[in-house]
C-alpha cells in the first residue's frame, strides 16, 4: 500500500544549501541563547512553527516532547503542529512567522520580512531567530526521508518517493555536513540571501 506523506521533498542541491546555511548560523543562535535574548520556549515554537510547513514526521514527535520539556502546554504543541497560530505570545509571533515564512519560501524569505523581525527583536536576538529556523530546516531536510524510509519499512512507502532517494538523502549528510562547515568558516557571501536574489542566481 502506497501513501503520501505531506513532507517537503528536496534536492540534494538544496540540501548541501540548506546544511550550508545551518551551519553557519549555529553560533548566532548560540550567541543569542548566551545572552538571554531566545528562550528555550521560542526555539521550541520556531522549530514547531517550520516542522509543520516542512511536515517532518520525526521532527514533530522529537520536538514535540522536547516543547514539552520547556513548558509549552499540550494545547500549543497541537495548534502549532496544526498550523493554529492562537497559543502562541505576542512577543513571538513575528518570529515565528518569520519561520514559516522562511520554511515556505525554501530559504529565501522577503528582505521586508527579515527586516521586520530586526526592527522587531534587535540584530543580535533576529540573527538567533534565523539560526534556530536554519537549524530545524537541516533537521527536516534530513528527517524526511528518514520518515519516508521508516514508513517504507512498515508497507506504506511515500508515492512521491523512492528507496534510491531515501537512502542518497540518508547518505549525503556524511558528506554533506564536513564539507558544508568548511564552506561556512570561509565563507564571504553575505549571512542571509532574499527570494529576489535567489532567483536571479538560479
Amino acid at each position: 500500500m502506497q501513501t503520501k506523506t505531506t513532507g517537503t521533498l528536496h534536492t540534494l542541491k538544496e540540501t548541501y544549501a540548506i546544511t550550508f546555511d545551518a551551519l553557519r548560523t549555529m553560533s548566532q543562535l548560540k550567541k543569542a541563547k548566551k545572552h538571554n535574548e531566545i528562550t528555550p520556549e521560542l526555539t521550541e515554537r520556531i522549530m514547531l512553527a517550520v516542522t509543520e510547513v516542512n511536515g517532518c514526521q520525526i521532527c514533530s514527535y522529537a520536538h514535540a516532547k522536547m516543547a514539552l520539556e520547556a513548558g509549552l502546554s499540550d494545547t500549543e504543541i497541537k495548534h502549532m503542529l496544526a498550523g493554529i497560530a492562537d497559543d502562541i505570545p505576542a512577543e513571538d509571533i513575528q518570529a515565528v512567522m518569520f519561520a514559516q515564512h522562511y520554511a515556505d519560501t525554501r530559504g529565501a524569505p522577503s528582505q521586508k520580512s527579515w527586516e521586520r523581525v530586526i526592527e522587531s527583536y534587535g540584530l543580535t536576538k533576529a540573527k538567533g531567530i534565523l539560526g534556530a529556523t536554519r537549524i530545524i530546516m537541516m533537521g527536516n531536510v534530513y528527517g524526511i526521508p528518514w520518515s519516508s524510509f521508516f514508513n517504507r519499512l512498515k508497507g506504506k512507502p511515500d508515492i512521491r518517493s523512492s528507496l534510491s532517494y531515501e537512502l542518497s538523502f540518508m547518505l549525503s549528510s556524511l558528506f554533506f555536513v564536513p564539507i558544508a562547515l568548511i564552506h561556512a568558516v570561509i565563507s564571504k557571501k553575505p549571512l542571509i540571501q532574499h527570494e529576489t536574489v535567489k532567483k536571479a542566481e538560479g
